[in-house]
């Protein structure tokens, strides 16, 4: 008799452990890679909607750095009360960017990107020249004519502790549903 409670009791505490596993493991994963951003207005599209929930990979740039592409959620002007904005990196630490004639020049040199996106008409800030400084980032929106970016005030540059993760995933609209390039 007192083998079978020992093992029950075994099995138990087994199962109570295993529970414990999982649900430290669901903590991590939803922690990491679940965090979730609405996309507002319309600065990402064709990329992301107006609406457009979408999942952050917190843990990217825990172990490294954005690098030019990446779709980022940041709080704009690192405050901790404005709204997640999400845009592209474009420019990286130590990189001067300029926007000329609708151009992007990244030290002097144009910035051809593998996706179309349409000529800017307005350079902002970027029409002098933005250099970067160690950890800062200059993002611009996909719909690069009605976006509020680093080329105004606004937003200007993201510094590295503004960054909140990497969006890699469209959860809904279910027709948006997908990953994020």
């Amino acid at each position: 008799m007192h083998t079978k409670i020992s093992s029950i009791f075994r099995k138990t505490l087994l199962w109570i452990f295993e529970l414990l596993v999982v649900i430290l493991f669901a903590y991590v994963v939803v922690y990491y890679f679940g965090q979730t951003r609405t996309n507002i207005g319309q600065s990402m599209d064709t990329t992301l909607s107006g609406g457009d929930t979408v999942l952050l990979n917190t843990l990217a740039y825990q172990f490294g750095t954005p690098q030019r592409g990446d779709v980022i959620a940041f709080k704009p002007n690192g405050s901790s009360t404005a709204y997640t904005s999400i845009k592209r990196v474009i420019g990286l630490p130590g990189e001067t960017i300029q926007i000329k004639d609708g151009m992007i020049y990244i030290d002097g040199e144009v910035y051809l990107e593998e996706q179309s996106y349409p000529a800017m008409t307005n350079g902002g800030m970027a029409e002098e020249g933005v250099t970067l400084g160690d950890r800062e980032y200059f993002v611009l929106g996909d719909n690069r004519n009605n976006s509020e970016d680093s080329r105004f005030a606004d937003v200007g540059v993201v510094t590295g502790d503004s960054i909140e993760g990497k969006v890699w995933f469209v959860i809904s609209p279910s027709e948006h549903r997908g990953f994020v390039e």
